[in-house]
């Protein structure tokens, strides 16, 4: 279904595919506050046809799975290995983050308001040790 004719009705139909309310779309589509009206508009087929559109557009696009993200960042270590060596680090490095095959976070607080590098120390490991 193509962009409705009305654009209030399109503003309207978007705003509900975000999650607003019928009553905050309507009011966001520039009409008078109306509990009544809001209701009936959602009703309409043409905004109801509308809004699954949009959110079947949205979650195509929410769709990109970690293995689409992984691959993508193979095909950069790839294409700038040999020209940025940086940037293929960086890929590499966001992929390991993705699988959670990094390194632990190792600092932990010396003093109030400071900070030291802790050998053998996780984040979580840290904050336990600050609790007790």
């Amino acid at each position: 279904m193509p962009v409705l004719k009305n654009a209030r009705h399109e503003k309207f139909a978007q705003a509900l595919a975000k999650g607003k309310t019928a009553d905050e779309a309507y009011q966001e589509a520039g009409y008078k506050p109306n509990r009544g009206n809001a209701a009936t508009l959602k009703a309409n087929q043409s905004i109801s046809d509308r809004v699954a559109e949009l959110q079947a557009g949205a979650a195509a696009k929410a769709q990109w799975t970690a293995a689409d993200r992984l691959k993508t960042l193979s095909e950069i270590v790839e294409r700038t290995a040999m020209t940025d060596p940086r940037v293929a680090v960086s890929a590499i490095s966001e992929a390991n983050k993705m699988q959670g095959s990094h390194a632990p976070a190792k600092t932990e607080v010396s003093e109030p308001g400071g900070w030291e590098q802790a050998e053998d120390k996780t984040w979580r490991q840290v904050l336990r040790s600050e609790k007790s």
